[in-house]
């Protein structure tokens, strides 16, 4: 009865031992997930991922948008990264900032204006320029839509932004030339886009 006992304890014991190590194996897998490399990532690693800004990636293509020709539609020239481990906004806004050299398409920011920075927060871009682009900036309404529209459809190529805030010297602006209101995030221009 003594023998027996023993067995009795030490397969209890193993069986105990095997079901520790079965639900801690299920906590952990919980815990991974698979990504696309199909490497394992814990919860841990993927919200660190997730938190760090948007990185330009070396397959990555970007849209930028410039005013045609007759400046009444908007032209877009897809750009390469050349900027490695740059935040993909700053790029295209750099981009466009320096302007085009192609043909049917022209700058419309200001020479001088410097962008100050450019975030993502809830779906929402907000640009920073510096002042040179209202206080440069010479043309009238349709230039203004165009100018406009070059910033926000630029940012919103970009399926995370919905909306476009710019900001100059760090604060909302009314207008930029007084001919349309830049105070609220605006959404996309698609009818200004040429197809």
């Amino acid at each position: 009865m003594l023998k027996s006992s023993k067995y009795l304890i030490v397969i209890l014991t193993v069986f105990i031992l095997i079901l520790t190590v079965g639900c801690s194996k299920e906590n952990n897998q919980n815990d991974e997930k698979i990504n696309s490399d199909n490497k394992v990532v814990t919860e841990k690693e993927k919200k660190a991922n997730d938190n760090k800004t948007a990185v330009v990636e070396k397959s990555d293509t970007l849209k930028v948008y410039y005013a045609n020709e007759d400046g009444t539609k908007l032209v877009s020239e897809v750009k390469v990264k050349e900027v490695p481990g740059e935040d993909k906004y700053t790029t295209v806004m750099k981009k466009l900032i320096a302007g085009t050299h192609e043909k049917g398409a022209v700058s419309i920011i200001p020479k001088g204006t410097r962008l100050r920075s450019v975030r993502v927060e809830k779906n929402i871009a907000y640009v920073d320029f510096s002042n040179d682009l209202v206080k440069k900036f010479n043309g009238g309404s349709t230039g203004e839509i165009m100018l406009v529209g070059s910033i926000v459809d630029t940012l919103t190529e970009f399926p995370e932004v919905k909306a476009v805030q710019i900001l100059i010297e760090g604060k909302k602006v009314d207008t930029i030339a007084g001919h349309m209101d830049t105070s609220e995030p605006l959404k996309r221009f698609n009818d200004i886009i040429k197809n």
